[in-house]
């Protein structure tokens, strides 16, 4: 908990109100702390420094919040003087403005308790896992270019994703950051949220009112690297404080920033800190971690002679390893109930096993090789696909190797990869036939879901941070909300329906009914719960031909009926549908019983079974 002793705080000494600053800069020859309120002059200020832990202190009496602050340090080793934010900053200026802002963050009164009681019961492993992933700068703008704030996602976020029926949001990094285009993952203020949406205060009452409305809030973390703005962390004392002094090991080419020295006590603990502070502080329910695969390995994106490896030769970063697992271990010791996610393209073994058996400790991994592989099936023109029929299959290999979630996230729609929708292939009415039927296939496979903005609804432009999603696509063309009525009512199956969500990591939760009917790409399965019994069969028909007189085994007698069919009318589908169908005693599939259905084109049915009371 160093946010409790370093950074700005209001306190009282002796009677008289003030600013306590303190910030950990060992090798620095002065540090002062300059503002507005000493014209900025480096020698107004100077700071006491504490040789035994490296920090500097000063209390000056008569600040308040809001006053704007940094630090001038003077460096020893080189004739070097530089103004920095305070790593440990509670609040930020607005950017370009960069310096940090005293800010109390203990005022919100938090009325969330029954949300903070219950949320270990909402995150068990067997409970549904549904996330609305987005960007708070362009999911939606005020008068057309302004930003929404904190206190505006109140009443305009809230709302839609209850009735869209997700359970959780997720936003991309809200930590401050100076540049739009980096999205949030250039990080220089890991404390404090992005002022350009609101205050401290205003993002607190934003998560304690999605606690309100029983929506979980998780953000992304980006413990992996921080960018070489003057005013951040690079070159913090005159030395490589933060990052590593080695180039080949302190530097990330892919994204010309910095990394992080996770074998340096005081830097793992920085980070450690900032992320119990998020759910201390401010009540996050989750972390999702950027960039795990890039902190796992010392070669990630360099090549021969641009790494060194570890003390055994090999190119695992064991002091990443190492944090990465103490991480986890103090969350989860302190904030049991929450959740961390491993945002991990590689097979690196135990991502979410516990670090008692070697792992390191995540509760979920996403799922990449699904969703790379899902995207790249549904690409191929419907005629095609009954040669890449394994591609669909191949996941059930390892889904249950690791706790994973399902993603489409906003990765998939950026740099000419193009939208959800404007991935499919067909005609007009056969792209929006897939979409639905890929959410579908996703709601099903067994696994937790998040679906990134714009997706639920279809449209047809990239996401650009620069502009608001095209909420106006659903005023001009129908199609556009009945891609979201079907993910609605997914997200509402999904909730009710246990089957499709208690036993998402074992083989007691699905079961396949045919996976080799490629000539007709079609794929059946069902999805079981073990508590109550219930099955749920799924069809998923890939090609855009009715199948008069599909027969399909059934694993018990009785009368099965439609709990969804994403080829319905009320989703803009040729509205193939199917009424209650009674089994009969003619085996298929290894199963005594059948019935006989018509399969939609470009379609996903889901069956249950009706209770023989009911029948």
């Amino acid at each position: 908990h160093i946010y409790e002793q370093l950074g700005a705080h209001l306190i009282e000494v002796n009677g008289v109100q003030g600013v306590h600053f303190a910030v950990w800069a060992p090798n620095a020859q002065r540090v002062s702390v300059v503002g507005n309120f000493n014209n900025w002059d480096g020698r107004r200020h100077p700071m006491r420094f504490h040789q035994a832990i490296g920090v500097w202190e000063l209390f000056i009496p008569g600040l308040g919040e809001t006053e704007v602050y940094k630090y001038e340090i003077k460096t020893r080793y080189h004739d070097y003087t530089v103004t920095k934010a305070d790593p440990v900053g509670f609040a930020s200026e607005v950017r370009p403005q960069n310096a940090s802002v005293v800010w109390d963050i203990n005022k919100h009164e938090w009325t969330d308790d029954k949300w903070m009681a219950e949320r270990g019961q909402k995150h068990a492993v067997d409970k549904p896992i549904s996330i609305y992933e987005l960007h708070i700068g362009s999911w939606r703008r005020k008068n057309g270019w302004e930003w929404l704030t904190y206190r505006d996602l109140i009443t305009d976020l809230i709302p839609y994703v209850k009735e869209m029926g997700f359970t959780h949001i997720e936003f991309l990094p809200i930590s401050e950051h100076p540049f739009d285009g980096s999205w949030g993952y250039q990080v220089t203020g890991f404390f404090a949220p992005s002022s350009r949406y609101g205050t401290p205060d205003d993002f607190m009452a934003f998560v304690d009112a999605c606690h309100q409305a029983e929506i979980g809030v998780l953000i992304d973390w980006v413990p992996a690297h921080f960018p070489t703005d003057e005013h951040g962390l690079g070159f913090f004392d005159g030395t490589h404080l933060y990052e590593h002094s080695d180039p080949r090991q302190g530097t990330q080419p892919d994204w010309g920033t910095y990394v992080f020295n996770y074998g340096r006590n005081e830097v793992a603990q920085f980070l450690t800190s900032n992320a119990i502070f998020w759910l201390d502080k401010y009540h996050i329910d989750g972390l999702r971690v950027d960039a795990v695969a890039s902190m796992l390995y010392l070669d990630f994106s360099r090549k021969p002679g641009e790494w060194v490896a570890n003390r055994y030769g090999g190119r695992e970063n064991l002091e990443a390893i190492a944090f990465i697992r103490h991480f986890n271990e103090e969350v989860h010791r302190l904030y049991p109930t929450s959740l961390t996610m491993a945002e991990e393209s590689t097979s690196f073994p135990g991502v979410t096993r516990s670090t008692e058996e070697g792992g390191l400790g995540f509760d979920y991994k996403w799922n990449m090789g699904w969703m790379h592989d899902t995207l790249q099936y549904f690409k191929n023109e419907p005629i095609y696909r009954s040669f890449h029929h394994g591609t669909m299959t191949f996941s059930l290999l390892y889904a249950f190797s690791e706790k994973f979630l399902l993603p489409f996230s906003h990765d998939e729609v950026v740099h000419l990869k193009k939208s959800m929708l404007d991935k499919m292939p067909g005609d007009m009415w056969q792209r929006f036939a897939n979409l639905r039927l890929l959410y579908a296939y996703q709601w099903t496979h067994p696994g937790k879901k998040l679906l990134f903005m714009g997706g639920e609804f279809g449209q047809w432009r990239e996401w650009s941070e620069e502009r608001s999603l095209d909420w106006h696509l659903l005023d001009v063309d129908a199609r556009h909300g009945q891609v979201q009525a079907a993910l609605r009512q997914l997200n509402q199956l999904y909730r009710e329906e246990t089957a499709l969500h208690e036993e998402d990591y074992s083989w007691e939760g699905f079961q396949w009914i045919d996976l080799h009917d490629y000539e007709r790409s079609i794929l059946s399965y069902a999805r079981l719960s073990p508590r109550n019994g219930e099955t749920i069969l799924v069809i998923l028909n890939f090609t855009p031909i009715v199948r008069h007189g599909y027969r399909l085994g059934v694993p018990e007698p009785g009368t099965y009926q439609e709990l969804f069919n994403s080829d319905a009318e009320i989703f803009g589908g040729s509205n193939v549908i199917n009424d209650p169908r009674p089994s009969t005693d003619s085996p298929w599939h290894g199963y005594k019983q059948s019935i006989e259905l018509t399969l939609p084109p470009l379609a996903a049915v889901f069956l249950k079974r009706i209770p023989d009371e009911q029948s």
